[in-house]
């Protein structure tokens, strides 16, 4: 129990921040568009990197810079692109209401755009990867570590699902029009940070 308990709260720790993920996940609970698909795919997602860290990916990642570079500069320019969609929907009035055209999505585009944001985003790699991976090291290959990569896939479960129904919490907040374009604001401001500090790991 010990080991899934420590990795329910490592991978809990590193999920729950403010990111791209997240930012992408609350708007679409917010809007109620396509969340059961979404939080899947960003869960199932996670669960995939963190199983592959564990079984020893993180190793070989770190040792392939070229690609390293390659996934940093896509995952910023990426990061940028969606920072000046959500800038121009807070400049917008007609883009705060949640029923215009601006702000549906087709599931495909969705899921599109859910996939970029996880796979484009180095710091994904580090978290789940990486990180993760690295510290099941010290349970070997036992039953123990499929129990600390169980309990770290768990918390990506529960939080992205947490994230994306109770978003819907915050609806009557979200009525107001001006809501939107504090919420569009942060997103354009925490994505485009995002991409920044990727950028400058680069220097």
């Amino acid at each position: 129990m010990e080991p899934a308990l420590r990795g329910f709260a490592i991978g809990a720790s590193l999920i729950v921040a403010i990111g791209a993920q997240n930012a992408f996940i609350l708007e679409r609970g917010l809007v109620r568009s396509h969340v059961f698909a979404l939080c899947l795919i960003c869960a199932v997602s996670d669960a995939l990197l963190i199983a592959a860290g564990v079984a020893g990916l993180g190793t070989i990642i770190a040792s392939r810079p070229a690609l390293i570079l390659a996934v940093t500069l896509g995952g910023a320019l990426f990061l940028y692109a969606y920072a000046a969609i959500a800038a121009r929907r807070a400049l917008r009035p007609a883009a705060m209401d949640v029923r215009h055209g601006d702000r549906a999505m087709s599931l495909k585009a969705a899921a599109a755009t859910c996939l970029g944001l996880t796979f484009l985003n180095p710091h994904v790699y580090l978290d789940t990867v990486v990180l993760i991976g690295s510290l099941s090291a010290r349970y070997g290959f036992t039953e123990q570590r499929i129990a600390y990569a169980a309990g770290a896939m768990t918390a990506s479960f529960a939080w992205f699902f947490a994230l994306g129904y109770g978003a819907r919490l915050l609806a009557p907040l979200f009525a107001r029009p001006g809501a939107w374009r504090i919420l569009d604001g942060l997103i354009a401001f925490v994505m485009a940070s995002l991409a920044t500090s990727l950028l400058v790991t680069l220097l």
